[in-house]
């Protein structure tokens, strides 16, 4: 039982940066996040962070996030009400009241996306999401990984407009959310495979809001950033070096491009370049295939640890790339399918990082 576990003003940075490293490049800018929800728990107190075996089975819990393009997110500043639309529009349909909320994900901004609405309206949140990193597709969810239907999601702009969406399975539920979300500007708020509180027993991952705090902790408090950050993570180092190139455009509520990365030091000579879907998906050397999809790629300066988000990341930064393990459900058969390399239109199976790079999990 973690229920007397709260996060506070001083908890905000920790988990800001920790949420950066697990987006892998994605998930949403996490400085506009950490600003709302600084505010709303100056104004309303700390967010009480629970298990799911604290909450009653019959309960509503409503993951929620943003869903669009990162850099159309960055722009688009909300009302900071739209998690209250959601609610509203979910407890009509349902016809109960939501008792918790959830990150949909818990990488980037999406991270934090529920702290500020939890602690305005005093709901607790769930020590857990529905992906353990960043993921660009609604589909791409470890409920649907599971075998949960996505039998309800709500979609709102910060004008109120609301769209209820049934859809018959995670792939119509990313067309459709992701067509709403087109029509509302590039980006929105979601609440996605909303569900009783018995049906994500087994079919999110617990643990992962704890897991972002300790990364941000033990980083912050260290005198070797990047070193504390590789331990914490039991990551791989993939390179070391400067992006000599970024080519980036927006298209269907994504950021998609590349980034190659040149590097230095020990690593003269070698060129890495990063596919890019809102997250990093796979590295490449030589079209060698270095790691992918479900594992976790992320850029980090080389210097303070600070992860580097894809809509940020430019020519000459000095960044290191690494990669390290996804939760265990991502390593399923229908894990894999969902969100493994061949899901992005990759024509290569699946190798975990470990296997990779020949070292320990």
């Amino acid at each position: 039982m973690i229920g007397a576990m709260l996060i506070g003003l001083d908890d905000i940075d920790a988990l800001a940066r920790g949420c950066s490293v697990l987006g892998t490049g994605g998930g949403g800018e996490v400085t506009t996040g950490a600003l709302v929800a600084r505010q709303a728990i100056s104004e309303n107190g700390p967010v009480r962070l629970v298990a799911l075996a604290d909450l009653d089975d019959d309960g509503i819990l409503m993951p929620v996030g943003g869903i669009g393009a990162p850099s159309v997110t960055a722009e688009k500043i909300g009302s900071g009400h739209e998690v209250e639309f959601l609610r509203e529009a979910v407890e009509q349909a349902l016809g109960k009241p939501v008792i918790a909320l959830m990150a949909s994900e818990i990488g980037g901004g999406n991270g934090l996306y529920p702290i500020a609405a939890a602690a305005r309206m005093g709901l607790p949140l769930v020590d857990g999401d529905a992906i353990g990193r960043a993921f660009p597709e609604v589909h791409m969810v470890t409920m649907n990984v599971a075998g949960l239907l996505p039998e309800l999601i709500v979609i709102a702009d910060e004008r109120r407009n609301v769209v209820v969406l049934r859809p018959i399975d995670g792939q119509w539920a990313e067309r459709l959310a992701r067509s709403v979300a087109e029509v509302f500007g590039g980006s929105a708020a979601m609440a996605d495979y909303v569900m009783p509180v018995s049906a994500a027993r087994g079919s999110i991952i617990e643990g992962t809001v704890s897991l972002a705090l300790r990364i941000g902790r033990e980083v912050a408090s260290a005198m070797d950033p990047v070193a504390a950050l590789i331990k914490v993570l039991d990551a791989v180092t993939l390179v070391e070096g400067k992006v000599i190139d970024v080519e980036r455009h927006t298209a269907g509520g994504f950021v998609r491009g590349s980034v190659v990365v040149e590097g230095h030091g020990a690593d003269a000579g070698r060129l890495i370049r990063v596919e890019i879907q809102n997250e990093n998906l796979v590295a490449l050397e030589d079209g060698e295939v270095l790691a992918s999809v479900p594992d976790l790629i992320t850029m980090v300066d080389t210097q303070t640890a600070d992860a580097v988000a894809t809509e940020n990341v430019r020519y000459g930064q000095r960044i290191l790339l690494l990669a390290f393990a996804c939760a265990p459900i991502w390593r399923t058969t229908a894990g894999i399918e969902i969100a493994g390399p061949r899901a992005f239109g990759y024509d290569f199976d699946y190798v975990s990082v470990e296997d990779r790079h020949a070292v320990r999990p």
